[in-house]
């Protein structure tokens, strides 16, 4: 009996051996430089100014929209955007769009930086004359170039092109399969968090 007292005491101070070990390695682990720098994530909010062709009509709608960017790494991040596009529509033509998705900085060049995206969401349409409305899931490539002024402060010029799948869009008279908006916008971006 004595024996397997401590066979046991054994294998517990064997355990607590082990433990120790393991997060002692982790706790160095957690001193490393990037850790000490803050790591690679930042996080961009900004504005910007949007016109886009409706592809219903021939007249842009113009609006203003927010947008965030989430930088996991130096080059992998995940961007969320809202735009309200409520001005110079045709017959009163509006959309609004939510969108969230990932981003992928392709090149970067002195203060420039290219990116390209490819976001999921939503869009909001009042279509002209009020002949309807509705919402519509959007899938949406593009792409963007940011120009750092400083460390907190960013310039973007920014294309989108939409792909609204069961939007009732017309041609030559007849509804057709799906609208696909695009447009550019203009903005500015603040760093809130981060190191780089």
């Amino acid at each position: 009996m004595a024996y397997l007292r401590n066979w046991s005491v054994y294998n517990v101070l064997k355990k607590i051996l082990l433990s120790g070990i393991l997060l002692g390695a982790t706790a160095a682990w957690a001193q490393v430089a990037p850790s000490a720098r803050g790591g690679n994530s930042t996080l961009w909010v900004g504005g910007e100014f949007s016109s886009f062709h409706p592809d219903y009509d021939a007249a842009r709608v113009l609006g203003p929209g927010v947008f965030f960017d989430f930088n996991l790494t130096q080059k992998l991040g995940v961007e969320g955007e809202a735009r309200f596009m409520d001005w110079h529509g045709e017959g009163g033509e509006t959309q609004k769009n939510y969108l969230a998705g990932v981003k992928y900085r392709l090149y970067r060049w002195n203060r420039f930086s290219f990116n390209a995206k490819f976001l999921l969401g939503g869009d909001w349409i009042n279509y002209p004359n009020n002949i309807g409305n509705g919402s519509y899931f959007a899938y949406v490539p593009g792409g963007f170039v940011d120009y750092r002024v400083n460390r907190k402060w960013s310039v973007r010029g920014d294309y989108e092109y939409h792909f609204l799948p069961s939007a009732p869009g017309l041609q030559d008279g007849y509804p057709s399969h799906g609208l696909t908006p695009n447009g550019f916008s203009i903005g500015v971006a603040y760093r809130l968090l981060g190191a780089r």
